[in-house]
């Protein structure tokens, strides 16, 4: 059953939320079914969602298919043949439900035990050697299959959007089939009205025959809204109807994934589909929302379906994590052109684990999206972004001035973003605005078409609004930013020398100035609303458009003032000193930084942007500023912030725990809990331990030598218990209910009238990760973080006293920082 869980949905962690988790509610007795009550009830994206259901334990490896029935207690008597658990693995034994954390250190043993067995294969026979060879192999093989699919997916989704979002003001005679540009390209029209060709008609001449007067404004007004209103409708509609995950970024999600979580459906094949139409529609409507965090969540749905072509990383969590990590790079690298800044993207934002290897084929997997982007050519002109731009002037020492002030400004703005953002999605969940999705696109579209269309740099696509403001202006170009005041007599080249400003870059600077206003305004309530949304181009957007005002503030300052003493060393009168561009570049890149907290990634997406390595130090400068003012007034970035808003099981690797308290004040059960619940080795019935698991909702358990001694065998995951006891009943003969179960190599010896022992040593974990209750917690929370743990066993003196699973070590987390768990684990 696949259900949304966006970006901005609340999201609970649920019963049957983690493995670890030793806390449900709501289990009938007898059953493994979930009784249905308020809490198993979830309203998310307008749906009420109940997991009551069986599906809320499904059978998550296809291949036990049909054999898996509802386990209800009571099993079922077979007479099929003796199977031996001890070697013969069982279907689903292994597998994690929905809503589980996977355990980090059982999958990597798993797979080193794979490799092993290969290893030793491979000098028995040429036909294993080739086995060994083609698994070695298929790792490089996925990620070129990755890096040509989600570039693929991207030159498709960036020639969609430009035709879609040009159709909003006309259409080709030519071919409907081509935007604006592509269709003026055969013109003979002069450069200065090559938007003027006659091939491509506006709405108002298409239908009235001419585009000038009132009627005709107000008529290619009316047509920019209601295609704007049909293609957000569309949008909301397809991801309301098919695939409620393909809303939002999905990067946090992407990151709470990675990090070890389960979220079933969330990289599907539906997934993709829904979400790749769905953001061509979402970015044509106008909304103010980017491609390029959506594409990430594309790339790693890519990367989640190609894994099922290969056994290694099909059946291992811990591998299939790694190819999603390369993917995120690939996602990025195809959003911004950026290879490298891909693949530092993946290691500094949204990876949890990234060992060397994944750093190479992330880079791999990048270059490949890269290069299948370059050879699609979406936007015509060679380059695998739209806004691509190149600098040619070098910049003074005096200009980290307002380089910093813009990385305050981009600072200050991503922190405003991130509160009003999340207390708006706050309350969407709490008022009937949440209930309405498609309403609240709508009104959204509306709104934002409607302030648009009047100004030419808000009716754009942001893409080419960033591209305009980038420009450095030339000789040629006819943009209201580059109508200055000509009065030189000759010119070297395209370099200009700073000029006055004209009346086209006032009234430019006005418009500029009221459309920064509304995208300041106007993203916080569109990031996390039922459409694909992206956030990097709206927050470049803003940093781009105050760059640009304070690039020309700072232009004619200079050629006014050339005598001031901070100007008479270096700019000269007749000098091109000021580049407006350079200064929207890098208030791009401080909102960005502080909308999300990324700094060396950063930094590397804009150079590789630019083709300029001599800006590295303004954008380094801007960015860290942005980060230093954006921490001091809130530690967390967007990512993080919606990562606690949902309640996702995510430990940040990023912060530290300093607080004083041991394993014991975490561990449960506490002192006036019930016992611990355990297992013994060798001296319970299948009965017994049935009714344990039927009267109990804990996803593990203990297993000790007995329950006077409490000393510690192993660990043995519920899911496995339940599936191995079920099988037993059906293939192996002689197992009942008073059936002894044995954990050991060795069992007791029992009389000769009595049913035979089922053996389940297989099944348990017998180096269950421990601690001593007088263990730092520092170190307890280092060790779930470093080691991806699930729980981990507190002894004393070698008896078992307790557990802690991850979900406690974050309820503490919260406690210690004087804020409720209860309200950020079950929001």
């Amino acid at each position: 059953m696949d259900f949304p869980a966006c970006a901005l949905t609340s999201f609970p962690l649920l019963a049957g939320l983690e493995a670890l988790a030793m806390e449900q509610k709501g289990y009938r007795r007898g059953s493994f079914q979930s009784a249905t009550s308020d809490e198993d009830m979830l309203e998310v994206a307008g749906a009420s969602l109940d997991f009551s259901m069986t599906d809320d334990d499904p059978p998550l490896d296809r291949e036990m298919g049909a054999g898996f029935s509802s386990y209800n207690g009571g099993g079922m008597n077979g007479t099929s043949t003796m199977m031996d658990f001890l070697e013969e693995p069982l279907p689903g034994v292994g597998t994690y439900e929905d809503f589980n954390t996977i355990d980090w250190v059982r999958e990597k043993s798993r797979d080193r035990d794979r490799h092993r067995e290969i290893t030793n294969r491979s000098k028995e026979s040429t036909w294993a050697l080739l086995h060994s060879v083609s698994d070695a192999f298929s790792g490089w093989l996925l990620m070129l299959l990755v890096g040509l699919l989600a570039g693929s997916l991207a030159g498709l989704i960036d020639i969609s959007a430009h035709w879609m979002t040009d159709l909003k003001e006309g259409v080709c005679l030519a071919g409907f089939w081509f935007n604006h540009e592509h269709c003026c390209w055969k013109s003979n029209t002069t450069f200065t009205d090559r938007d003027k060709c006659p091939e491509w008609k506006s709405w108002s001449q298409l239908i009235l025959g001419h585009g000038e007067g009132a009627f005709a404004y107000i008529l290619n007004y009316f047509m920019y809204v209601i295609w704007a209103l049909m293609f957000s409708l569309l949008a909301v509609l397809l991801v309301k109807g098919f695939a409620p995950y393909a809303c939002g970024s999905g990067i946090p999600e992407i990151k709470t994934i990675l990090s070890g979580f389960i979220i079933r459906g969330y990289l599907g094949k539906w997934t993709l589909v829904i979400k790749t139409i769905t953001l061509v529609l979402a970015v044509s409507s106008g909304l103010s929302l980017g491609k390029e965090g959506p594409l990430v969540h594309v790339a790693c749905c890519c990367g989640n379906i190609l894994c099922h072509l290969f056994t290694k990383y099909r059946k291992n969590e811990a591998k299939r994590r790694e190819v999603l990590s390369a993917a995120a790079a690939a996602g990025v690298s195809v959003a911004f052109g950026a290879p490298i800044g891909g693949v530092l993207f993946s290691l500094e934002e949204v990876s949890y684990y990234f060992p060397l290897k994944t750093l190479w084929r992330s880079f791999f997997a990048a270059l490949v999206a890269a290069f299948t982007l370059r050879s699609i050519n979406p936007f015509g002109n060679s380059r695998l972004v739209l806004f691509y731009v190149e600098f040619h002037m070098p910049w003074h020492l005096l200009e980290l001035v307002p380089f910093i002030l813009l990385g305050i400004f981009g600072g200050l703005w991503g922190a405003f973003f991130i509160r009003s953002n999340i207390a708006w999605c706050r309350r969407r969940k709490t008022t009937r605005l949440g209930k309405y999705p498609v309403l609240e696109v709508l009104v959204v579209t509306a709104i934002t078409a409607i302030l648009a269309f009047p100004n030419e740099y808000t009716r754009m696509s942001t893409s080419e609004l960033i591209s305009e403001l980038f420009n450095d202006c030339g000789i040629l170009d006819s943009s209201k930013l580059c109508e200055y005041v000509n009065d030189f007599n000759s010119t070297k080249g395209d370099d200009l020398p700073d000029r006055a400003a004209g009346p086209g870059v006032y009234t430019a600077m006005w418009q500029l100035a009221l459309a920064l206003i509304m995208k300041v305004f106007i993203t916080i309530f569109t990031f996390g609303m039922k459409v694909p949304s992206g956030l990097f181009i709206p927050s470049m957007a803003v940093g781009a458009i105050a760059g640009r005002l304070l690039g020309v503030a700072v232009e004619q300052l200079a050629f006014y003032h050339h005598d001031w003493a901070i100007f008479s060393g270096w700019c000269s009168p007749g000098a091109d000193c000021i580049t407006p561009g350079l200064y929207a570049m890098v208030g791009a890149a401080a909102c960005l930084g502080g909308v999300t907290r990324m700094t060396v990634s950063l930094v590397v997406i804009m150079f590789e942007l630019t083709g300029g390595l001599e800006y590295i130090v303004p954008l380094m400068a801007a960015a860290m500023t942005s980060k230093w003012v954006a921490d001091a007034i809130g530690r967390e970035g967007i990512y993080d912030a919606h990562i606690r808003l949902n309640g996702y099981p995510f430990l940040e690797a990023k912060e530290e725990f300093s607080h004083k308290t041991r394993a014991m004040d975490v561990m449960r059960p506490r002192k006036s809990d019930p016992a611990l619940t355990v297992i013994t080795q060798d001296t319970m019935t299948v009965e017994d331990v049935e009714a344990i698991v039927s009267s109990t909702t804990y996803s593990g358990y203990p297993v000790v030598v007995s329950r006077a001694s409490q000393r510690l065998v192993g660990f043995v995951l519920r899911r496995d218990l339940i599936i191995s006891i079920e099988n037993a009943r059906k293939k192996q003969d002689g197992i009942v209910s008073t059936s002894v179960i044995c954990f050991t190599d060795y069992c007791p010896p029992l009389p000769p009238s009595s049913p035979s022992v089922l053996k389940l040593r297989s099944i348990l974990d017998l180096s269950p990760f421990t601690v001593t209750d007088e263990t730092p917690m520092e170190i307890v929370v280092d060790i779930f973080r470093k080691l991806g743990l699930r729980q981990c066993l507190v002894t004393h003196n070698g008896k078992l006293l307790g557990i802690i699973t991850k979900k406690d070590v974050l309820k503490h987390i919260a406690q210690m920082a004087n804020q409720d768990p209860e309200s950020i684990l079950f929001n």
